[in-house]
């Protein structure tokens, strides 16, 4: 009798440990634009959501109502005032003629109106036209405003003023909208359009994005579920992944101090940049361009951005260890790689984030001259593959340099899988989606990216062996 009595408890207390939700993230609350929360995986879509959202790059919801606040903000105080000259009981006319064209400051209002025009003007142009995304000037605004009123307060007639509640009003209601604009910017529009921004990268409409989602959801504050699990816990050499580390970077380009909204707005960057590699890489549009062996290049074109590469080759490593060559001993790359003059880390963002700066040789037998490129480069474990995505970028110590052309590269990905025949070996595939800028005809540089990339595997696979001769793998 207690046995059954007990497994009827423990069924009981199993069955509500299920039924416990995780708690959504409840985005219509006030939240500061400083002190915006980690977007958890399972909030669900509200109407503020979609408040914030800016549908087809049109201004979102939430910042149209609030240039319609600013706006009443202007005309709501003009109201007030013309009702205050219209009590005087004087003539239309003569009433506006004393309060603009014979202005002073103790027996006028009118220079309330002026301040509701400039914040309408100046909160218009920052938040509707340039679209800006903080707070500083609204908060500008609203103090200027606030210290105008106050003075007022002081120097206005007001022991003579016939109508004296109405003008009490019409300055405590510009006070108070001022501050209602404040309010409303910092803690409705600038959050709400944050969140919906986070929202769209992790849920991109792809056909992929579920297996992405694991990875990206909650960025730029957390990380996939198996980085836990992927990090040795014993003692290993400095810059491998098997021993993060998060000191500066010592070297030609110095890195620098970071805000968090520059570290967020890199890490979103990354994010985009995953996503789009990770959609390229599973089109179905690749066509075979050309095979050396078993290692081939297909290509394929893209509207608005021309032809893109893929390389997938087979080599004799594991998936683990390639991805820490190519990302975390990025300085030796020019060691192995002819065809890389330079290569520097410049900026450690996260563990799987960084900024890098890379100086490529002559190409096409010195037909295409020597560019250089800044990209920010991010790396997931994504479908039993390590992900390492690309993207060019720009930073503050790597300004353009007259001696080299900048080349840009677009989203692009290496990937890393272990071949299901030989878990010690590894399915290698390249996306590379480059813009050399410059003028280039497109055969040289077709054939330039082709070769490119056999070249790139080819030395790759020499470095492997050199590797395994001594010892180090």
């Amino acid at each position: 009798m207690d046995q059954e009595i007990r497994q009827a408890a423990e069924s009981l207390m199993q069955s509500n440990s299920y039924n416990i939700q995780s708690p959504t993230l409840d985005i219509s609350h006030s939240h500061s634009i400083n002190t915006i929360p980690s977007l958890r995986p399972d909030y669900i879509i509200s109407e503020d959501l979609l408040a914030g959202h800016r549908a087809n790059g049109r201004m979102s919801t939430v910042r149209r109502f609030f240039c319609m606040f600013v706006t009443f903000d202007l005309l709501f105080t003009g109201l007030m005032w013309l009702i205050c000259v219209m009590l005087k009981g004087e003539n239309i006319m003569k009433a506006l003629n004393e309060q603009i064209y014979h202005y002073n400051v103790q027996t006028s209002l009118f220079d309330v109106v002026l301040a509701a025009l400039c914040r309408f003007v100046v909160l218009l142009l920052f938040y509707a036209l340039i679209y800006m995304n903080h707070w500083i000037i609204v908060s500008i605004s609203t103090t200027l405003t606030c210290v105008f009123l106050t003075a007022k307060v002081f120097l206005y007639d007001w022991p003579h003023s016939t109508q004296p509640v109405f003008e009490v009003l019409l300055v405590l209601t510009s006070f108070v909208l001022s501050w209602g604009e404040a309010w409303f910017l910092d803690f409705r529009v600038l959050p709400q359009e944050s969140h919906a921004r986070r929202f769209l990268i992790t849920n991109t409409d792809s056909e992929r994005a579920p297996l992405i989602q694991s990875y990206v959801r909650g960025l730029p504050s957390m990380y996939t579920e198996s980085v836990g699990n992927f990090y040795s816990p014993l003692a290993s050499p400095d810059g491998s992944m098997y021993g993060f580390n998060s000191g500066p970077v010592l070297g030609r380009y110095p890195p620098i101090a970071l805000s968090r909204e520059q570290e967020e707005n890199y890490k979103t960057l990354a994010a985009k940049a995953m996503q789009e590699a990770w959609d390229l890489l599973h089109k179905k549009d690749w066509k075979l361009e050309k095979a050396s062996g078993a290692d081939s290049v297909h290509t394929m074109t893209v509207p608005k951005v021309g032809k893109i590469f893929k390389l997938t080759a087979f080599l004799d490593v594991t998936p683990k260890f390639l991805l820490d060559e190519l990302f975390y001993r990025v300085e030796s790359l020019s060691q192995w790689n002819p065809a890389i003059l330079e290569s520097h880390k410049v900026q450690v963002i996260d563990e799987h984030t960084d900024i890098s700066y890379q100086i490529a040789a002559d190409g096409a037998a010195g037909v295409v001259s020597s560019r250089d490129f800044v990209n920010l480069r991010h790396w997931a474990y994504l479908e039993n593959r390590y992900v390492i995505a690309c993207v060019g970028t720009e930073h503050p110590s790597l300004p353009k340099n007259d001696k080299y052309i900048r080349g840009e590269n677009r989203a692009g990905c290496w990937v890393m899988q272990e071949d299901p025949n030989n878990c010690n070996k590894c399915i290698f595939q390249w996306v590379l989606n480059t813009n050399l800028n410059g003028w280039i005809p497109q055969y040289i540089r077709d054939t330039a990216f082709i070769g490119v990339m056999f070249d790139y595997v080819k030395h790759l696979k020499q470095h492997i062996a050199r590797l395994r001769e001594s010892g180090r793998l």
